[in-house]
């Protein structure tokens, strides 16, 4: 079995049958070995797919020749008639990631500024890659998801990320880029074996290939058995999630515990990367089930992650993004378009023609959102009493963690409402302007 346009049309057409057919294809195409590859395959067999190809270069400044390099691209989809582009990013090395992830995540964070409705991106990771990924995933001890590996597709902004060379090693990817007389970039950095990826190609796995042949092809095989077992756990979680949740960062205490522990840590595992947080460790994980869950009644048990946190409080337990926003001490000021809060604090909206809101004059002096300082009082529309706002909020049931984070809306230095939850009675009106929360962080 060898590398060819027909055999890479085959399973592209393939994919395409889960996807839909792509409107654009959007090569990552970093001048090395694979992406040459493909974006040559692609390119000389566009009277086959009839697709718009659109070359994409990123330059990530950690080379001195990376300028040189973007130069070689050019030219070449240039030679092939394909349209290019070339991006310079800031790789965040200090932001307490690795190298090689502070890279990936600043490469496909500018891809996803350039995919349309309906494009792939594609990627060039072939069997090796995937080899490489299931034994990192292994050594950092993942379970099937991890061990699922690399996908061949997937939902990437408004588009597809797509690898359709999965099923080709690079020994046949070499083989075509010679036989065409392609050239192609050498990065010297592949060779270092500081990094655990390089480690594994040139130190591990040629001595499994020599004692097992085709051991690339077994642990692809071994990554699709896990993907069907992560793909069967997900189904098991959503159905679970179902019972437990109105929300998914916001789930009920007593369905949570009477599920079995494993089912426990199955759909907490899923809720966090539907959530779009980093994926707890096995010691935080089992911290969460065996320690928060149970925790006494008038606990309020937290267990941190990189990136995420695990609360309870009442019935309820919380996941949460450690990243919200730190709040800020000067007002800000609402305007007819609203006003964004911040990471994970969603946005203040206003809305004219409610059944109750504040009355207009209240709007057009202004308003200003803070937070609590101290010691506010309001008089809520309906109510006979001014009350402390502390009371007020303790008794609503709002989380203890967001009792300081819950906006306040204030016009001529008066409070005239807490955030979608009351209405000062002296800035009442019906009908009236609503102050609408969206996308807020849970608070009760």
């Amino acid at each position: 079995m060898s590398f060819d346009r027909e055999r890479l049309l085959r399973e592209v057409l393939g994919l395409a049958a889960l996807s839909g057919d792509p409107a654009r294809l959007v090569i990552a195409y970093s001048g090395g070995l694979d992406s040459t590859v493909l974006l040559h395959a692609l390119a000389v067999s566009r009277k086959t797919h009839g697709k718009s190809l659109l070359a994409v270069y990123v330059d990530h400044g950690l080379h001195a020749e990376s300028g040189r390099w973007g130069d070689h691209c050019d030219s070449f989809a240039c030679s092939l008639g394909v349209q290019f582009t070339s991006l310079a990013v800031d790789v965040m090395t200090d932001a307490g990631k690795g190298t090689e992830a502070a890279a990936r995540k600043a490469r496909y964070d500018v891809f996803r500024t350039l995919i349309r409705e309906g494009d792939w991106l594609l990627s060039a990771h072939h069997k090796d890659d995937q080899a490489e990924t299931l034994l990192l995933n292994l050594m950092r001890g993942s379970g099937p998801s991890g061990l699922a590996g690399i996908g061949e597709i997937q939902p990437f902004g408004l588009g597809w990320l797509v690898r359709p060379l999965l099923p080709f090693s690079q020994n046949e990817l070499r083989n075509y880029a010679t036989q065409h007389e392609l050239s192609w970039i050498d990065d010297p950095s592949n060779e270092d074996r500081k990094f655990d990826r390089n480690f594994l190609r040139h130190e591990i796995l040629p001595r499994l290939e020599k004692r097992w042949p085709g051991v690339s092809g077994r642990l692809q095989q071994s990554a699709v058995l896990a993907s069907e077992a992560a793909t069967m756990l997900d189904q098991l979680a959503d159905d679970d999630l179902q019972a437990l949740a109105d929300r998914p960062d916001r789930l009920s205490l007593d369905a949570l515990r009477a599920l079995p522990a494993e089912r426990q840590r199955n759909v907490i595992r899923y809720v966090v990367r539907e959530l779009g947080l980093p994926a707890p460790p096995a010691m935080q994980l089992r911290s969460i089930v065996d320690d928060l869950l149970p925790a006494r009644e008038d606990a309020q048990p937290l267990v941190q992650c990189k990136g995420a946190e695990v609360r309870r409080y009442r019935d309820r337990v919380y996941i949460l993004s450690e990243d919200r926003s730190a709040l800020q001490q000067n007002a800000m000021t609402v305007t007819e378009d609203g006003l964004d809060l911040g990471a994970g604090m969603g946005e203040l909206q206003l809305d004219a023609g409610a059944a109750q809101g504040l009355a207009g004059e209240i709007i057009h002096a202004g308003l200003e959102v803070r937070f609590r300082s101290g010691g506010e009082e309001i008089k809520p529309a309906g109510q006979s009493h001014t009350r402390k706002l502390k009371k007020l909020l303790q008794d609503e049931g709002v989380v203890p963690w967001m009792r300081d984070r819950v906006p306040l809306l204030y016009s001529g230095g008066e409070l005239v409402a807490v955030a979608d939850l009351w209405i000062a009675s002296c800035a009442a009106s019906e009908p009236g302007v609503a102050v609408c929360w969206k996308n807020r962080p849970p608070i009760h």
